[in-house]
C-alpha cells in the first residue's frame, strides 16, 4: 500500500508540473537559504582559523594599555636587553621572540620603485610561521646580530622591482626611519595568506612584502613598545601568559592590570564562537522562510483535496479506509517538500562553489546541515499537508460521489 501511495503521489505530481514547481519553490529558496547562510558561517570560521594558525596560535604581545596609563614612562619601552632576559626566564616555554616592529618604505631599484612592508623579524622566524622560500635564503643569525642589511622579498615584489621572481643578489635603494641605504635579497618567498587577512590588513597588489632583521628596524635606541613572542606547543598559553605579564610588571614596577594583553588563541576561541552563533542565528531566521514554503504547500493541498474529491469517493467506495486517504496525501506533501529541499540543496551547493572558486576559497559545506535541512523539509511539507490530508480522509463517501 505505501508503494502504491507513493507511486499515486508521484503521478498526481507529474500530473501538474508547474504548480507543483511553484508549490516546491517556497522550500527551494528556504532550504537554499539556510544552507548558505550555515555554510558562509562555517567557512568564515574556517578562514579565521587558517589565519591564525598561519601566523601562529601561539602568539602573544604585552605593551603598556595607554588607554588605562596615562603617565607612560621612558621605562615602559623594552630595551634589547630585558627581552633577552624574559627570553631566558622563560626559554622553555618561548619558541621565537622578536621585537614586534615593522615600517613602510618606498623601494628604488634602477627604474622601478614599489611601496614595500617591512617586517623585523629573528633567524628562527620560520619555525613558527610559515615561510615558503622559492629562492635563496631566510636570514640567518649572522644577519640580525650583524644588522646586516638584507632582505628576504616576495615574489610579486620581485616581479615589480625586477622583472623576474629569482632576485637573488639584486639590490635596491630605500630609506628606513631616516637612513637611506641599499639592501641586498637574499632570499624569494611565496607570500601566502588568505583573503580575509588580506583583507584586514589592507593588502593591495601594488605594495611588496619583505622580512629584514629586526635590529635595522631598532637602531639607533633599541627601544620597542611591545613584547611579542611565539609560545611552544603544548604550553598552557593562560598560565604561561599569566605568569609572564606577572614578571614584566615586577620589573617595570607596574601592576598586572596596567599591560595590554593580546593573546592568539583567545581571540581565535572568542571569534570561533561569534561565529558560530552568529551562522545559528541567520540560519533559524532563514528557516522561516521554509515556514512559508509549508504554507503555499498547505494551500495547494487544499486545492487539490477540492479537485479530486471525486477520487477519493471512488477509493473510499471501493473499500480504501480513512488511513489509507490520510497517508495517500501526507506522502504527496512530503515529496513535494523533499523534491524542493533536494532542488535546494543542488542549488545552494552550485551557487557556493562557483562563489569558492570566484575568491579561491574552500567553502565548507556540512553533511550534516544539508541532512538535517533536507529532512526538516520533508516535516514542513508532513506537518502542513496534515490539514488537507485529513480534510480528505473525512470525505464522506456519497457526497464525494455526488461532487462535480
Amino acid at each position: 500500500m505505501l508503494i502504491e501511495n507513493i507511486r499515486m503521489a508521484f503521478q498526481a505530481i507529474k500530473a501538474n508540473r508547474m504548480r507543483s514547481f511553484l508549490t516546491m519553490l517556497g522550500i527551494i529558496i528556504g532550504i537554499g537559504s539556510v544552507i548558505i547562510i550555515v555554510s558562509i558561517g562555517d567557512t568564515m570560521r574556517l578562514v579565521i582559523e587558517d589565519a591564525y594558525n598561519f601566523y601562529g596560535i601561539t602568539q602573544v604581545y604585552v605593551e603598556i594599555d595607554e588607554d588605562k596609563v596615562t603617565d607612560i614612562r621612558d621605562s615602559d619601552y623594552y630595551t634589547l636587553d630585558e627581552l633577552d632576559q624574559i627570553r631566558s626566564r622563560f626559554d622553555d616555554e618561548i619558541a621565537h621572540m622578536s621585537p614586534d616592529i615593522s615600517a613602510k618604505s618606498e623601494v628604488i631599484a634602477g627604474r622601478a620603485s614599489l611601496n614595500v612592508n617591512f617586517t623585523g623579524v629573528d633567524y628562527n622566524y620560520p619555525d613558527v610561521v610559515k615561510v615558503v622560500i622559492k629562492q635563496g635564503r631566510f636570514l640567518n643569525e649572522e644577519d640580525v646580530l650583524g644588522r646586516r642589511k638584507n632582505a628576504v622579498l616576495d615574489e610579486e615584489g620581485a616581479k615589480k622591482l625586477f622583472g623576474t621572481e629569482n632576485a637573488v643578489g639584486r639590490t635596491f635603494r630605500t630609506t628606513i626611519r631616516g637612513y637611506t641605504d641599499v639592501y641586498t635579497v637574499v632570499g624569494v618567498y611565496a607570500r601566502e595568506t588568505n583573503w580575509l587577512y588580506a583583507l584586514a590588513e589592507g593588502i593591495t597588489k601594488d605594495e611588496g612584502y619583505a622580512y629584514i632583521p629586526w635590529s635595522l628596524l631598532t637602531y639607533p635606541n633599541d627601544r620597542v613598545m611591545s613584547c611579542y613572542l611565539h609560545a611552544k606547543e603544548g604550553v598552557d598559553m593562560q598560565d604561561f601568559t599569566k605568569r609572564l605579564v606577572a614578571y614584566i610588571a615586577r620589573t617595570k614596577n607596574r601592576q598586572p592590570e596596567d599591560f595590554y594583553v593580546f593573546l592568539a588563541d583567545e581571540e581565535s576561541k572568542e571569534l570561533d564562537g561569534i561565529m558560530a552563533a552568529f551562522s545559528a542565528a541567520m540560519g533559524c531566521i532563514a528557516a522561516i522562510s521554509l515556514l512559508v514554503g509549508g504554507i503555499g504547500i498547505m494551500n495547494i493541498m487544499m486545492v487539490s483535496v477540492t479537485e479530486r474529491t471525486r477520487e477519493i469517493g471512488v477509493r473510499k467506495a471501493l473499500g480504501a479506509r480513512t488511513g489509507d486517504i490520510l497517508l495517500q496525501f501526507l506522502i504527496e506533501s512530503a515529496i513535494l517538500s523533499a523534491f524542493g529541499g533536494t532542488i535546494g540543496v543542488l542549488f545552494a551547493s552550485g551557487i557556493l562553489r562557483a562563489a569558492g572558486i570566484l575568491i579561491h576559497q574552500q567553502v565548507v559545506i556540512r553533511p550534516a546541515a544539508v541532512i538535517l535541512s533536507v529532512s526538516f523539509a520533508a516535516a514542513v511539507g508532513a506537518f502542513f499537508g496534515m490539514y488537507p490530508a485529513l480534510k480528505a480522509a473525512r470525505e464522506d463517501p456519497i457526497e464525494a460521489l455526488r461532487y462535480e
